[in-house]
């Protein structure tokens, strides 16, 4: 019953986080328990990490403000220690945090430095990607990390209902792909080979953080384009080697696609312009950011469509 969402424009950067928000909060019937963006903002060579340190619904007692703020302490020392030149530390909540720095080195390296620390999760790491996801409807989320004046160039969102897993951060969609950067998925179906792909590729060497197989999905894709293929060839390889009943839409730092399986069961509308494509699970969440009369198309079963920015 989610909800996902996807923008790219064709004239540069836009406010994809007010247009992400309204497209989501229109879906909010499909999903009201977490929301979760992927952002893209400008592209430097700057890394942007975003973090937690707790979950929305973690237990609070006594000592929670004390471990928050030493585990933060120690996550700057070990991010200092590795090489990294931190310009700015950003509080979101009492427990999530953006991170701004230069840094040289392994990815997957520093990733694992950070999420050593007690609670800590990765959520997103890149040169523009930057992922915010929260309980809560995609309002309350936005107005919490103050999204609404977010420019970038290209944008996913989701809407969760939980109906296998936690009503909590870690179940909740966007899923960066760790440990490459600049890479991000949304789905809404089922896999059906999903404890497979996650086997296989933690024989690679890969972490998940969920039980969520939108997270091996996103995985599935960087390792293939590691290796050379385009995200579209990726994703046409997807077609073949996931099994389930899905439609997802991914992003890299400069596209964005969307892929539905052979039965396209689960539902997505498309609509295209010069200045825009605007893709999500239902019509009214294009309609929401569109002010004038739009026509929009479903993409046939087996299909993969990819946009550059």
């Amino acid at each position: 019953m989610c909800g996902i969402a996807g923008i790219i424009y064709g004239n540069g950067q836009s406010d994809v986080g007010r247009d992400m928000t309204r497209m989501l909060q229109s879906m909010k019937h499909r999903g009201p328990d977490s929301t979760g963006y992927a952002l893209f903002g400008p592209r430097n060579d700057t890394l942007v990490m975003r973090y937690k340190l707790a979950d929305a619904n973690d237990a609070r007692d006594y000592d929670f403000d004390d471990r928050i703020r030493r585990n933060k302490y120690v996550v700057e020392q070990r991010l200092r220690k590795i090489g990294a030149q931190i310009h700015d530390i950003g509080v979101e909540t009492d427990s999530a945090y953006r991170v701004t720095f230069d840094y040289a080195g392994d990815i997957k390296e520093l990733a694992d430095l950070v999420e050593d620390v007690p609670g800590a999760e990765v959520l997103s790491l890149g040169h523009s990607l930057e992922i915010v996801k929260d309980l809560g409807d995609a309002e309350t989320v936005s107005n919490q990390y103050d999204l609404g004046g977010f420019q970038g160039t290209h944008a996913i969102g989701h809407v969760r209902m939980a109906t296998e897993s936690d009503v909590d951060i870690s179940g909740a969609h966007p899923y960066w792909a760790y440990p490459f950067n600049d890479v991000a998925v949304v789905h809404n179906g089922q896999l059906t080979n999903y404890f497979q792909w996650k086997r296989r590729l933690e024989r690679s060497g890969h972490r998940f953080q969920s039980e969520c197989d939108s997270e091996i999905i996103a995985v599935y894709l960087a390792e293939k384009m590691s290796d050379g293929a385009s995200l579209e060839d990726a994703m046409r390889d997807s077609l073949e080697e996931l099994d389930g009943v899905f439609t997802y839409i991914a992003v890299t730092e400069d596209a964005l696609g969307v892929a539905k399986d052979e039965m396209a069961a689960k539902p997505l509308v498309l609509y295209e312009a010069d200045d825009i494509v605007a893709l999500a699970s239902e019509e009214i969440a294009i309609r929401a950011i569109i002010d004038h009369e739009i026509d929009t198309y479903d993409p046939f079963e087996g299909e993969v469509l990819v946009w550059q920015r």
